[in-house]
């Protein structure tokens, strides 16, 4: 769980006159993960496409082409079929026909009713103006201009130009101008005015008829391109199904076409290499053979144990005939192979081989299925490098239980439960599936921390119900429980303490594939300034640190959880001069610590503090959980009105407020409650009761859920997770439309 799948290296050796069908049958399998030659062994070239691959690609082209000015969707997939090639040469080009002829044809109509929407909006000013459009142009002696400006503004400026003679009309702010001038003067005149000049449309007489005229048009241009567009429609619903399957079969084949691009080729030969996980070599190995027999060779080269820089730490040695280790991997093939064909598996120094890439395995998670919801969290920051520690198992462990902890109530728990549950069940989108279960995994411990805290929507009969009203935890919220409080803030302090040291004991591992000294330096230096540190403010760190955190008073040496923890003495060793305070023995594995980091990288030295910072971080699960749990509280407080009693406050639920103030004194009563206050009050209480709990709910995804993944991401996955890995996408094809059948 913790490491990937392991993969193993091999490669499929034969004659060219097989590649055909060996690429069928590696196809079929859907088993291998192809690396792409890299050009760089003598004598060998990078294969060509098989015959025919660029007729496929061009009708792969068309078909998609359809698929988008039909706007085909899967849904419209129908039942698999089978799709002959005869079936794609005589149907594609009848359905291209009618398509391109429907396409341009909307295209035109387009056209035109983008041209008629222009002129309509372009009349608006002129129907204000309410002038006859063949009287704002063709004079001879007078020049014309229309526009939008202030008429007053306009006039001025043209009483003080060299325009001896012009009128004015204007109309809500549209002003048309008339005079006997040249059209350069008198745009020149305007210059100096707020003018802006609009250009008068084609048509005559009153321009609200010719609107109505090309409102008309626009209305029959509508009307046509409604038709085109159904008779689209009808096209794809008579052949988005063939669509479909001739795409798919044009992209199988397409890629089967291009597979001999990535291998390495000479005049007679071939070779093919690729990463499966290494548990189905024999699979791969049975099943390609049946399927081509003696014509190929299938070898293991190597099984990748990679570390986490990605270099080979054992290979699997290549059994050759008669001892020959550089004997080629071809050597079955028909013809005997040129000395250059000799080159490429021979074993090197090392224990490897010579590959045609040097490319690193891919990456298979290798996740239980309860756990795989979060592989896609852990993808938000990077896929795990194939020689990493995958975290997901770790975010599977911790995350559901810091939102439970932080939230804390059955009934979220149960409606967190109940939308991951929709959301995992009911889309097909593999991203929200993940969420939902994550969703699903976050809910369930909200509910079970609900239970332990007796709460259920911020009320406290759950409580009383499960638990005789002595439940095992409280959130500290009420003043009778201030302690537990304190001892949330302690635990997250310990919960952060945990997170990180488990972050640098991976990394501690990790290290070790360098050496053990680089692992105690890179790693270990920051485990003991961890303890170190930590143990020094659990002891007290000389006075400095809150009584809650250790001695006879602290929250854990009693109530309110008895764990009988009480700090960690704090073996001063002596006095430091000077200063005369004493020098725990708890610091000696701190400054050794930061000694060792300076050895292993002294500009990480800086970052010091880190183990001081990055466990304060964790105290935000205390907050959290303080904060939600008074937003619940003062929702209900508006909603049903409280009294407090001992230190405790108890919800109006079952007594109205005079019984509280008959009981305890008008004094106990902290809000009377709506749903006490009459009609109308009630009626803005369950407006006030719903929408508030919905905003708890959705803030507890913002909040508690956000706070917990950077938690994740920021303080955990730092310490040891880089990231970085490849995809495994196996030479195959997942069908969906067609069959062979």
């Amino acid at each position: 769980m913790l490491r990937p799948e392991k993969m193993c290296r091999v490669s499929v050796t034969g004659s060219k006159r097989a590649m055909e069908q060996t690429i069928e049958a590696v196809h079929d399998l859907d088993m291998l993960h192809v690396t792409e030659y890299d050009g760089s062994w003598d004598g060998f070239e990078p294969g060509n496409s098989l015959d025919g691959t660029n007729e496929v690609s061009d009708k792969l082209v068309t078909v998609r082409s359809l698929q988008s000015i039909l706007a085909v969707s899967e849904e419209d997939a129908g039942p698999t079929r089978v799709v002959t090639d005869d079936a794609i040469e005589d149907q594609l080009e009848t359905v291209r026909t009618e398509v391109n002829e429907l396409d341009d044809r909307r295209d035109e109509v387009r056209d035109e009713l983008r041209a008629v929407e222009d002129r309509i909006n372009t009349m608006a000013p002129f129907v204000t103006l309410g002038i006859d459009l063949d009287l704002l142009r063709g004079y001879d002696s007078l020049s014309v201009v229309v526009g939008e400006g202030d008429s007053d503004e306009i006039e001025a400026v043209l009483a003080d130009s060299d325009i001896e003679t012009f009128e004015l009309f204007t109309e809500d702010g549209v002003v048309a101008v008339f005079a006997q001038a040249e059209e350069d003067a008198l745009q020149d005149a305007l210059v100096g005015a707020t003018f802006s000049r609009l250009e008068v449309p084609e048509g005559d007489g009153d321009p609200t008829a010719y609107l109505e005229e090309l409102e008309h048009e626009k209305q029959q241009l509508e009307s046509k391109l409604s038709t085109v567009e159904d008779e689209l429609n009808e096209l794809r619903l008579d052949h988005a199904g063939f669509l479909l399957a001739a795409e798919e079969k044009l992209a199988i084949e397409a890629q089967k076409g291009e597979a001999p691009l990535t291998f390495a080729t000479t005049e007679n030969a071939f070779i093919a290499e690729g990463w499966i996980p290494n548990e189905r070599y024999e699979e791969f190995e049975r099943a390609l053979s049946s399927a081509v027999g003696d014509a190929v060779d299938i070898d293991r080269i190597e099984i990748a144990e990679y570390n986490n820089e990605g270099h080979a730490e054992s290979h699997e040695e290549v059994e050759r005939e008669g001892g020959n280790g550089g004997e080629p991997v071809g050597s079955s093939v028909d013809a005997p192979e040129p000395e250059s064909e000799r080159q490429p598996q021979e074993t090197v120094a090392d224990g490897g081989v010579i590959t045609m890439g040097s490319d690193d395995p891919p990456v298979i998670q290798d996740n239980p299925s309860g756990v795989r919801p979060f592989e896609d969290l852990v993808e938000v920051v990077n896929r795990p490098k194939y020689g990493e520690f995958d975290p997901t198992v770790a975010f599977f462990l911790t995350f559901p239980a810091f939102f439970g902890f932080m939230i804390g109530d059955l009934g979220y728990g149960l409606l967190y439960l109940a939308l991951g549950y929709g959301l995992y069940s009911k889309v097909d989108s593999d991203v929200l599936k993940s969420l939902g279960g994550v969703g699903m995994w976050a809910g369930g411990f909200t509910a079970l921390f609900g239970v332990l805290y007796g709460e259920v929507f911020g009320l406290h009969q759950l409580g009383e119900i499960v638990w005789n009203g002595h439940p095992p935890m409280h959130k500290g919220l009420q003043p009778h429980y201030g302690d537990y409080a304190l001892a949330w803030l302690t635990v997250s302090l310990l919960a952060g303490m945990v997170h990180l040291a488990a972050g640098w004991i991976f990394d501690f591992i990790e290290n070790l594939s360098h050496g053990l000294w680089d692992a105690i330096t890179e790693s270990g230096s920051w485990l003991l300034m961890l303890f170190g540190l930590w143990a020094w403010v659990f002891s007290g760190a000389n006075g400095a640190a809150p009584d809650f955190l250790y001695g006879s008073e602290g929250v854990f040496a009693g109530n309110p959880l008895s764990f009988g923890f009480a700090g960690v003495p704090a073996f001063n060793l002596f006095t430091i001069p000077g200063l005369g305070a004493p020098f725990s023995a708890w610091l000696v594995l701190f400054f050794a610590g930061l000694v060792l980091l300076a050895l292993a990288d002294p500009i990480e030295v800086v970052e010091f503090l880190n183990v001081l910072v990055n466990v304060l971080s964790y105290t935000r699960l205390a907050a959290v959980l303080l904060a939600k749990a008074g937003m619940a509280f003062v929702v209900n407080l508006l909603f049903f009105g409280a009294y407090s009693h001992d230190g405790e406050f108890h919800f109006l639920i079952g007594h109205g407020p005079e019984w509280a103030i008959s009981e305890y004194g008008a004094e106990a009563i902290m809000f009377p409650g709506l749903i006490h206050s009459g009609i109308a009050a009630a009626l803005v209480g369950v407006l006030i009761l719903v929408i508030g709990h919905l905003l708890v709910l959705v803030l507890g995804v913002t909040s508690a859920g956000l706070q917990g993944v950077r938690l994740e991401y920021v303080e955990f996955f730092g310490k040891f997770f880089e990231g970085g890995g490849k995809r495994y996408n196996p030479f195959g094809y997942e069908r969906n439309y067609t069959t062979e059948d």
